[in-house]
């Protein structure tokens, strides 16, 4: 009863926007230079199609392939706009059996530039931010919900940014959710469904990480034995270009989105547990740091993003920041050092609070962006001893963070703007590639 009645007040919220066979979204995943994903999930099984046009040309109407929608993949669907040209903008529509499921909607999505040996890469905003939950009272802890500042979503959407990184707990699975796909498909759902955050989803482009909540329980490791349930889960819910690499499992990947190339890693897949005995306590493992390595020595960006859940760079043995792996923890950072790797910024989530650290490892500059909680419950933290926190960027409200990359090729600048949940700056800083080669 409780669930038909939820699935009714989301039918009705969603019929304001004429969205009668829309569960939630539709969401912007991934955008390259001849091709752009739009994601949607449906409250029933039909045939799901995108109509989409140049923004200047609305009577050249192009239909991406069909997908039909099912109860085993969650009613979700992935469609694939591939008759498009480098920095268009485009308007759309979501069809579902022959019918205009968003008339009332401005719908629109963007290519990415064909910039490279023609002019300066574009000036970009990247939104980004972790921890999001959602309450739903019949099935979280009894008292207070754990949720709250909803209306951060929209103010991120006023930001008008590019496009968005989730940066792991996005979902905070429940004790009714973690050991089938029923439950975990039942939790990404009314999370995506939070009408909060439509506007959002439908207005920039989305990337995403996970870290413990959104991968199984608490602190959950690699022993978790439903982790194929929830990278599936993962896989269906967003809209990556990729989910693992070299053959193996996880949610590891990599893209660019103009001059900046971001690797997004998976801390969860290969985890242990920090205080084995008999075996080397990792996060990452070895392959995985291999490929990191390796991309980032590739790269010629001048800023290379690593995105993951947890703390790089706080060097206090707290919680689950790298620290407590000091082992992996040194050898990731010596080999950053070693080969040489400029431009390496962390982009970190899980702490709830933000915070700017900047450290130099063998003269080796590197900065980790933290920013948590979106909407999960705030706390006094940050007060453990760090010696690399930049002062006056520790922040314990719910916050978003806004990274603003601009200037000549040769000299491109990252402003990071660290925002309330009303929208408000707490704190910025700017972080320059030519910091990289100073003496």
């Amino acid at each position: 009863m409780r669930i038909l009645l939820w699935l009714a007040a989301s039918l009705l919220s969603f019929a304001t926007y004429g969205q009668n066979l829309i569960q939630s979204g539709p969401m912007n995943g991934y955008s390259e230079i001849r091709e752009a994903l739009i994601w949607v999930q449906t409250t029933e099984a039909c045939e799901v199609e995108l109509v989409y046009w140049p923004d200047s040309l609305p009577s050249e109407k192009m239909r991406s392939e069909p997908v039909h929608t099912q109860k085993s993949e969650a009613f979700t669907a992935k469609l694939i706009a591939d008759g498009v040209e480098p920095g268009g903008r485009y308007g759309y529509s979501i069809y579902a059996n022959g019918e205009n499921q968003t008339p009332d909607l401005n719908l629109y999505f963007h290519t990415q530039e064909l910039w490279q040996y023609r002019r300066d890469p574009p000036n970009f905003t990247i939104a980004a931010g972790s921890c999001a939950y959602i309450n739903e009272p019949e099935y979280d802890r009894p008292g207070k919900g754990y949720g709250g500042n909803y209306r951060i979503f929209d103010k991120i959407a006023d930001a008008n940014p590019d496009m968005m990184l989730w940066l792991g707990d996005n979902f905070y699975l429940r004790q009714a959710d973690w050991f089938t796909q029923t439950g975990i498909f039942a939790r990404y759902t009314h999370t995506r469904s939070l009408l909060e955050m439509q506007r959002l989803l439908r207005t920039t482009h989305h990337y995403a990480i996970w870290d413990d909540h959104d991968f199984g329980p608490n602190d959950s490791n690699r022993s978790f034995p439903h982790r194929d349930k929830t990278r599936k889960a993962f896989e269906l819910f967003w809209g990556n270009n990729g989910y693992g690499v070299d053959g193996n499992g996880g949610i590891t990947s990599a893209f660019q989105f103009n001059d900046v190339h971001f690797f997004l890693l998976d801390n969860r897949w290969n985890r242990n547990a920090a205080s084995l005995k008999t075996d080397t306590p990792q996060v990452f493992g070895k392959a995985q740091i291999d490929w990191l390595i390796e991309s980032l020595k590739y790269s010629r960006a001048p800023f290379k993003i690593v995105a993951t859940g947890g703390q790089i760079l706080n060097d206090a043995a707290v919680y689950e920041n790298y620290a407590n792996y000091p082992q992996e923890r040194d050898l990731l950072l010596n080999r950053i050092a070693d080969e040489g790797i400029k431009g390496v910024i962390f982009l970190t989530g899980d702490r709830h609070h933000a915070e700017l650290i900047k450290m130099k490892v063998n003269g080796t500059l590197l900065y980790d962006i933290t920013t948590s909680p979106l909407t999960a419950g705030t706390h006094a933290g940050g007060d453990e001893e760090t010696t690399n926190r930049v002062e006056g960027t520790l922040y314990n409200g719910h916050n978003f963070a806004l990274l603003e990359v601009s200037g000549p090729r040769k000299n491109r600048e990252m402003k990071v703007r660290m925002m309330t949940a009303d929208g408000e700056e707490v704190w910025s800083r700017v972080i320059s590639a030519s910091e990289w080669h100073k003496d």
